[in-house]
């Protein structure tokens, strides 16, 4: 059967089933295909905080959506074009998401009476009109899949676990995915199981064999490559560039990295790919909780390594005396906040900015701290590089505010040349720097970066007191002086405040825009194609992206002033844009959402376009 082949300039696609039907392996696996073509790609996995939610109910719906096109993209897409519904569940979880038309692939074999009551559905609606303006393709896959390994070694259980494969192998048919790294993935993951590596491989052959014989699916789809830098690529999550980016600031400064982290939603996955890396002297600690995890790490950094420690926001508020330690011993800690929804557990696995206050001012006392916020997936590398330049070179704590949309979301990425990357080397101390040649003054500043002597425990000579008292100017002993206690505080403050930061970049493509869109972290995404949508259809506006929060860059306040309205979303309650009203004194318009999920540019597109109508 001869089939057209229609090509398109961008995709949504979306599967989605129970936790435990392989969707974020299919969703993985398609990108990584999808990433092999040249395509540009942007990806976002959504999943359920349970472990394992009861099979078939709306709380377990997993879901990968993975936007592909052949030009840049900045966001997952708002919609999907396409739907794999491998049960009730899923369908009814998705379907306010899809636009009209929308292809729906359903796995007909879970759409029994039990499944259906289970999420309210009173009638199948295969069978009725709900899905009427849709494009519906009913496929029995589950059935389909045990039929095509009847004759493999394999139990039914594990024959019916295989039906992502064959999903998997029927959408890599309908856009033309290359598919020999999913088999040779296959072989490499079930290699202590033969008789797995035949049945997957078998019901992916059987999927795609279906689309290329069915006549349900009558087109098939291209998408050609997106044009792209020239160089050498790879599709990374946040928070695999994250930890890439912290083994490079080892390498590049010579010293050891030594992570302490207690496992937590959705950070872990920076320790477990750190862990890794041992050659590249990382050493890992998984400690028993947040509290001796951050104390391990600045142990570590007072003895001379890269101290590191991960977590999310219920970690932060653990670790914040430990963090105002290392403010008072002014000693290198990269804190890596992956964000997540709150307060208290909150939602896990769930997206949100809402840690932004307690990153600037969540210790107590007068204990300002260096933060800095990734803006995409590859972005996590150089902002982890940046965290470590500044910790290193101003001897401080950096909180690094990651979030759950950046950490699992995924996009190509640019190896860079690693000659290109900052010098990061340190020097310690050696000799005592007093004035009479054998005195040692642990407080005696640079006088251009304001940072105290590094000097590793045992160096002859170089014995001073540690702890959290307050010290004395330049001889680091304890001092209840008032007039010290108020010059230690205020130098501590300006060593971040004069940090040099680089100025802010502003998109303002006419020169003439009056509204200015201001954000940070993770909703450059959203925000950048929000722009270029209103900009597309005629109407001038600017943006503006914050990576450094803490100090600020030196040129925001003229930036600032430079245009009528400034609008900031965020996804929080307006912590940013308080900021920006105390600090600069402009009546920012703030934007704000809470839903777990991350902004559409759709959304943003229509609140930005008001504000154009009302300058």
């Amino acid at each position: 059967m001869t089939k057209q082949i229609r090509q398109l300039d961008r995709v949504v696609i979306r599967f989605a089933g129970d936790s435990g039907d392989g969707m974020q392996l299919t969703g993985d696996r398609f990108t990584s295909e999808t990433a092999q073509l040249g395509n540009d790609i942007s990806t976002l996995p959504n999943f359920p905080a349970e472990i394992r939610a009861p099979a078939g109910t709306l709380p377990g719906v997993s879901s990968f959506q993975v936007h592909f096109a052949d030009y840049d993209i900045l966001t997952p897409g708002d919609a999907p074009n396409v739907l794999v519904a491998m049960n009730p569940a899923a369908l009814k979880a998705n379907l306010a998401d899809l636009p009209r038309g929308a292809d729906i692939i359903v796995n007909t074999d879970e759409f029994t009476k039990r499944n259906l009551a289970k999420v309210g559905y009173q009638a199948s609606p295969l069978d009725d009109d709900s899905l009427a303006g849709y494009v519906v393709h009913p496929v029995a896959l589950t059935s389909m899949t045990v039929g095509a390994l009847a004759a493999y070694d394999v139990s039914k259980k594990d024959a019916e676990r295989s039906k992502n494969m064959f999903a998997l192998g029927l959408l890599s048919w309908m856009y033309s995915r290359p598919y020999e790294s999913t088999l040779r993935f296959l072989e490499r993951k079930f290699a202590a199981r033969p008789e797995l590596v035949a049945a997957n491989v078998a019901a992916f052959k059987a999927g795609w064999n279906f689309g290329e014989t069915t006549e349900d699916f009558a087109v098939r789809y291209e998408v050609k490559p997106a044009k792209m830098k020239p160089g050498t690529y790879r599709n990374i999550t946040g928070n695999a560039a994250l930890s890439l980016g912290l083994v490079a600031a080892g390498v590049r400064s010579g010293l050891p990295v030594f992570l302490g982290a207690y496992p937590i939603t959705p950070a872990s996955d920076i320790l477990h790919e750190l862990s890794k890396h041992k050659r590249f002297g990382v050493l890992t600690m998984q400690a028993e909780d947040e509290i001796a995890a951050v104390g391990a790490a600045l142990g570590a950094s007072y003895g001379g390594s890269l101290g590191v420690t991960t977590t999310s926001g219920p970690g932060v508020a653990l670790k914040s005396e430990t963090i105002s330690l290392a403010v008072a011993l002014e000693l290198p800690l990269v804190i890596v906040d992956v964000q997540r929804a709150g307060p208290s557990t909150g939602m896990p696995t769930k997206t949100e900015q809402a840690d932004l206050n307690m990153a600037l001012y969540g210790r107590h006392g007068e204990a300002p701290v260096a933060v800095i916020a990734p803006r995409s997936p590859s972005d996590c590398f150089f902002a982890a590089l940046e965290a470590a330049r500044i910790a290193l070179t101003y001897r401080t704590p950096v909180i690094l505010l990651s979030d759950n949309y950046v950490a699992n979301g995924s996009e190509p990425w640019l190896l860079p040349d690693v000659e290109s990357l900052p010098d990061l080397r340190v020097e310690f101390a050696t000799k005592p720097n007093g004035e009479d040649g054998t005195t040692f003054l642990p407080y005696l500043r640079d006088p251009e970066t304001l940072a105290r002597p590094w000097a590793i425990p045992g160096t002859a000579g170089l014995e001073h007191r540690i702890g959290g008292l307050e010290k004395a100017d330049k001889t680091g002993d304890i001092s209840y002086d008032p007039a010290n206690h108020d010059f230690m505080v205020r130098t501590r403050a300006a060593r971040i405040e004069t940090i040099p930061v680089p100025d802010i970049e502003v998109e303002d493509p006419d020169g003439d825009a009056r509204v200015l869109v201001l954000g940070w972290g993770s909703t450059y995404g959203p925000i950048g194609a929000a722009c270029r949508q209103l900009r597309q259809r005629g109407l001038s506006i600017a943006q503006a992206h914050l990576r450094h929060l803490a100090p600020m860059p030196a040129n925001l306040a003229e930036v600032l002033r430079s245009y009528d309205r400034v609008v900031i979303p965020e996804m929080n309650l307006g912590q940013l844009a308080h900021v920006i009203r105390a600090r600069y004194l402009v009546d920012a318009i703030s934007y704000n959402q809470v839903r777990g999920l991350p902004f559409t540019s759709t959304e943003l597109e229509t609140t930005l376009e008001e504000v154009l109508k009302n300058v």
